[in-house]
């Protein structure tokens, strides 16, 4: 082979490296630029995540609040309840003796 032949070979192989250099290395640029979008989506997520969660929380708070509330309700309706079962019962009773004692007098209960 002559000179120009060598130069000429040694130039396409030379084009060849570059090129495949180039095309490794734009690569690599686009996995990083992927990783990137990737890291900053994952990021995004977690920071929505986080805000939902905090919304939760602060719901659930409330509702827990508003559950005591109800509870407390709750509790005071079932004293009225016994207390005026309690009354019921001391007017049936009162009741039951009045009409006794319209009979021992000899009238006649309603």
């Amino acid at each position: 082979m002559d000179a120009a032949t060598l130069g000429a070979v040694g130039t396409i192989v030379v084009g060849l490296a570059a090129a495949a250099a180039a095309l490794y290395g734009h690569r690599g640029a686009n996995a990083a630029q992927q990783s990137g979008a990737v890291l900053g989506g994952y990021s995004t997520l977690v920071d929505n995540l986080q805000e939902e969660r905090d919304k939760l929380q602060t719901k659930l708070v409330e509702n827990e609040r508003l559950l005591a509330a109800a509870y407390a309700e709750l509790a005071h309706e079932r004293a009225d309840k016994a207390a005026l079962q309690a009354q019921v019962q001391t007017l049936t009773a009162e009741n039951e003796r009045l009409r006794e004692r319209i009979v021992e007098l000899g009238g006649q209960p309603t």
